[in-house]
């Protein structure tokens, strides 16, 4: 299965705007790439680069589109 890049923006908390960059077949290429990308963007945090391993293109923007409930940090977790 191969890793696709994505660049996200989130103009409001339902919407998601997936720009889809590039696919690699391994995660080391992956890896560089999004951090390359990530070290291009302003520090305003209104663009996010995301990588995502899947069976296809349509599978990763569905899987970057679900809601995820926010994890609950425990007092020993802190």
């Amino acid at each position: 299965m191969p890793y696709y890049v994505f660049k996200i923006t989130q103009p409001t908390p339902i919407i998601k705007n997936l720009d889809f960059q590039q696919e690699f077949e391994t995660f080391k290429e992956a890896k560089t790439f999004s951090r390359a990308m990530r070290a291009e963007l302003p520090l305003n945090g209104a663009i996010s680069v995301k990588m995502i391993h899947a069976a296809n293109q349509l599978q990763a923007e569905e899987l970057l589109q679900e809601k995820r409930e926010e994890t609950v940090v425990r007092e020993w977790e802190k």
